[in-house]
């Protein structure tokens, strides 16, 4: 646990504990006995997951992009765990927008950036008060991407790798307060996200023109192809939220903190290799190439 917790029952906020990854980190945030502060987009999510905690997870219906709507939930969650402040706070809404960045409209890339980075920042902005008083923790859930952006996938690693550096720079300011920040980097995961994603995809797809179509119809179709497969054979949603748990409580708290083997190896790698091999490794790991042995 974080070092300024000072009562019997220590507390996180969790973004986007709706579904997917959040819902599994905020049930085992329950079990490990937190008081969970949580958001979803759906009240059918928030009567779901109270009932999944047994009444443990005080959930609140708030579209992060909402500011107002952030600060509110913020200051109810401050409220209610009084003086001793937030123990952990878990960023971890976002979403998908998967396309040839020619074919994506920027709208969608400013939605992806209101969400990913935007919600982020309004919400670790509106804790900071809190998580000051108990000294406690920012768990930001990132991804493998925003160390190696992928194609077909430049909105979501230009926001992740935007976070990346958001995380640098709060753990500067935030250390004379005691705030650790922690980054996690997640690589495939089996959570609500392959759905999620192929319908992501599916829309993409089905926006083109037929000039769209001709230009990016066959590398688009293989990059979906290894998007989805990647994605159904990921870490295990619950093992991956063990993993998130687990970096919200070690002691000393790491910068960093890779979640899969695939993430573990794409993030060595990129520390490793040329900017031409890790080009190669963007290609393959999009299904746009094969590796030498003749996968993908």
């Amino acid at each position: 646990m974080t070092a300024g917790i000072s009562h019997a029952a220590p507390s996180v906020a969790i973004t986007g504990a709706g579904s997917g990854l959040g819902r599994e980190i905020a049930i085992g945030f329950a079990v490990r006995g937190y008081r969970v502060f949580g958001t979803a987009r759906k009240p059918q999510e928030v009567e779901e997951l109270q009932q999944a905690t047994r009444g443990a997870a005080r959930m609140t219906t708030c579209d992060i992009t909402d500011e107002d709507g952030v600060r509110a939930w913020a200051k109810d969650t401050s409220d209610a765990v009084g003086g001793a402040g937030l123990d952990v706070l878990v960023s971890n809404a976002g979403i998908l927008t998967p396309g040839p960045l020619e074919v994506l409209s920027l709208d969608a890339v400013r939605h992806e950036f209101e969400v990913n980075v935007f919600g982020s920042l309004s919400a670790i902005n509106a804790f900071l008060p809190a998580l000051r008083r108990a000294e406690g923790r920012i768990v930001q859930i990132g991804s493998m991407t925003g160390r190696l952006p992928l194609p077909f996938n430049g909105p979501s690693s230009a926001s992740k790798a935007a976070l990346e550096a958001f995380a640098d720079v709060y753990r500067g300011e935030l250390k004379p307060f005691g705030v650790a920040f922690v980054m996690v980097q997640p690589g495939n995961m089996a959570t609500g996200g392959p759905a999620k994603t192929a319908a992501a995809l599916d829309r993409t797809a089905q926006s083109m023109t037929a000039e769209q179509r001709e230009l990016y119809g066959e590398t688009f179709g293989a990059f979906v192809a290894a998007l989805n497969s990647m994605q159904s054979s990921g870490l295990d949603a619950a093992v991956a939220a063990a993993r998130v748990v687990e970096a919200a409580e070690r002691q000393p708290p790491q910068i960093r903190v890779p979640v899969g083997p695939d993430a573990e190896e794409v993030l060595k790698l990129v520390h490793e290799q040329t900017d031409e091999q890790l080009d190669q490794l963007r290609m393959q790991l999009a299904g746009l190439e094969a590796a030498p042995d003749g996968t993908v």
